[in-house]
């Protein structure tokens, strides 16, 4: 499977998920992958790029206003922020009104990305309590692209992915490990 951008949404109950899908990464991926995580900010937000770091032999950064995506790096949204993907491939870094009650908004990042990267996008749907991602699955699907929702049976809080599935806006529906494996047979088209 191509996919040039990985996309990882979620909200209560997620953080847990990558700490369990990150050890399980290859750590030739070329893929770039994005998570954005329903979270506050904090006066040390390098607290969880460094325990996420721990998990991980990618490098894990916070995603930065005008920074080029890279192939290879997992970036993490930074807190009370919207991530937008342009058309250069780079981030974006905006602080309008929350969507769903979040920002950053997973719905928006999505959306971005599947405009940018087309069908070479995946959009992945992790545990949540909101309904934060749908429109973003939605997008990725109609450009091509693919989409999975966890298991809500291993999820903390299944709301967000059942409301992914209930909806029929995802490909495929799977547990952290599977979700692990079908990153790790992604190709990447850009080097």
């Amino acid at each position: 499977m191509i996919a040039d951008l990985i996309t990882i949404g979620g909200s209560a109950g997620s953080l847990q998920v990558i700490l369990e899908i990150l050890p399980r990464l290859r750590s030739d991926l070329s893929t770039s992958i994005v998570i954005i995580f329903h979270r506050k900010a904090t006066p040390n937000p390098e607290i969880l790029i460094n325990l996420l770091a721990l998990k991980s032999s990618l490098p894990i950064k916070e995603a930065e206003d005008k920074e080029k995506i890279k192939p290879g790096v997992i970036y993490i949204a930074a807190a009370n922020y919207h991530l937008f993907v342009e058309k250069d491939h780079s981030f974006s870094l905006d602080a309008s009104e929350k969507v769903n009650f979040s920002r950053p908004s997973i719905d928006l990042t999505f959306i971005t990305a599947a405009d940018v990267y087309k069908n070479h996008t995946m959009g992945i749907l992790l545990s949540g309590a909101n309904s934060d991602g749908i429109r973003g699955l939605e997008a990725i699907q109609s450009q091509g692209g693919y989409c999975i929702a966890q298991d809500p049976a291993t999820s903390q809080v299944p709301y967000m992915p059942a409301k992914a599935i209930s909806k029929k806006v995802v490909d495929h529906i799977a547990t952290p490990a599977e979700i692990a494996d079908i990153i790790n047979n992604c190709k990447s088209t850009v080097s």
